[in-house]
């Protein structure tokens, strides 16, 4: 299975070449609903890298695209700028996800 990038910016695509992941730079909404549907053509792509910025600016596709399908896996990553997230978001995460205060 190969991963795969959908970034907002070049910095991040480019740095995830040099490790040797695919991926194609997008800005405007459908853009990224393209290439997700050309992601989602491609049997061998297992995981989908998507730049945090998606989750901000186009919740419901993101949101659509994780609940809609199995595979590929859907992972937002932060970009060179940083995570929007507060520092206990994983913390909080797990909070949520099992019901207990950590």
């Amino acid at each position: 299975m190969k991963m795969y990038l959908i970034s907002d910016n070049k910095d991040t695509y480019t740095g995830m070449r040099l490790a040797g992941v695919e991926g194609v730079v997008v800005h405007e909404r459908e853009e990224l609903k393209e290439a997700l549907e050309e992601v989602y053509k491609d049997s061998e792509i297992g995981i989908v890298l998507l730049t945090e910025k998606f989750g901000r600016d186009f919740p419901d596709l993101v949101n659509e695209a994780k609940m809609g399908h199995r595979l590929p896996l859907l992972v937002e990553i932060p970009d060179r700028h940083g995570t929007g997230r507060k520092e206990s978001f994983i913390t909080d995460y797990v909070s949520e996800a099992i019901g207990l205060k950590i």
